[in-house]
């Protein structure tokens, strides 16, 4: 994917994209870093990483071309997908947009495939019940790990 304009639910056409020219880190960093309560205090070396090892989706003012959104997708493009700092600037919020950025993710990735997409998230579920999303039906298989803690 390249680009898609997606239609105007309240006035605003934005188009979302997958070119990594186009984002704009430091705006995302900033984002992420100081208003999203999973990456607070995140570094702009850590998010710079992240979004060299990852699908990126940017979704922009198609009037001004202004990076409003962002979404980020961990996957080896086969059989797993992992979709991670979702996040839409507060001035573009209330419109849609998170919608229209997580479905675009949703169908770029199903050409792959892929056994499973994943995410975790506090709040706005309703936000990606819409788009397919469901809660764990057996939440006690999954297990995490925190690698920065000692065994």
């Amino acid at each position: 994917m390249t680009e898609t304009t997606t239609p105007a639910a309240y006035g605003t056409a934005y188009d979302i994209s997958t070119d990594p020219a186009r984002l704009d880190a430091g705006r995302i960093h900033r984002w992420l870093s100081t208003d999203a309560y999973w990456a607070l205090g995140r570094s702009r070396d850590t998010q710079d990483r992240a979004i060299a090892g990852s699908l990126n989706f940017g979704a922009y003012d198609s009037a001004s071309g202004e990076q409003v959104a962002y979404a980020r997708v961990v996957t080896d493009h086969a059989t797993f997908a992992w979709l991670c700092d979702v996040y839409v600037d507060p001035a573009a919020r209330g419109e849609g947009l998170g919608t229209r950025l997580v479905t675009a993710v949703r169908d770029h990735l199903a050409p792959l495939g892929l056994r499973r997409l994943m995410l975790a998230t506090e709040d706005a579920h309703g936000v990606y019940e819409k788009v397919g999303f469901q809660s764990l039906a057996d939440p006690a298989r999954w297990m995490s790990m925190d690698p920065q803690l000692p065994s």
